[in-house]
């Protein structure tokens, strides 16, 4: 055999070897490392909406009870815990109510409210009732109430 044949010979064995080994290609890298950081925002509470009808025929001194049901409801996006509603005589947001001469919260009794302290989810509700009457007061002219439109202001928290 000539040097040239077996020089052939060897590269083509050489060859061959290493496409068996690396399958026919040749790779280069480099070695990285990496981290990443993102942030994201929690959301906030919403405020409770509440709604609410009467029953019971009108009021008068030691008369009748009025029966309020009220529906609270979360309009938020997530849970929120209702543990506490009151109601008072009030006018809007809470507000002394004076617009009625000779007629005042005085005159009225409002009773405990009735609902269950729970998680409400988004925009899920929970009902419950509380109850007005006038009261009687003696000595006091309560003409003012006669026909009187009288506010009960929720709040819930």
């Amino acid at each position: 055999m000539s040097k040239v044949a077996g020089r052939k010979k060897r590269i083509i064995i050489t060859t061959a070897a290493l496409v068996a080994i690396g399958g026919g290609a040749a790779f280069a890298y480099w070695t990285a490392a990496g981290v990443g950081d993102t942030t994201t925002a929690a959301g906030t509470s919403t405020n409770f909406t509440i709604t609410s009808t009467v029953d019971g025929p009108a009021l008068s001194p030691n008369g009748p009870t009025q029966t309020f049901t009220f529906t609270v409801t979360n309009p938020g996006t997530g849970v929120q815990k209702l543990t506490n509603i009151t109601a008072a005589v009030a006018g809007t947001s809470g507000a002394a109510w004076t617009s009625v001469t000779g007629c005042s919260k005085d005159d009225f009794t409002v009773g405990a409210p009735s609902f269950t302290a729970t998680e409400i989810p988004a925009a899920g509700s929970i009902t419950g009732t509380v109850t007005l009457q006038m009261i009687d007061r003696p000595g006091v002219n309560q003409d003012g109430c006669k026909g009187a439109t009288v506010p009960l202001h929720f709040a819930a928290s």
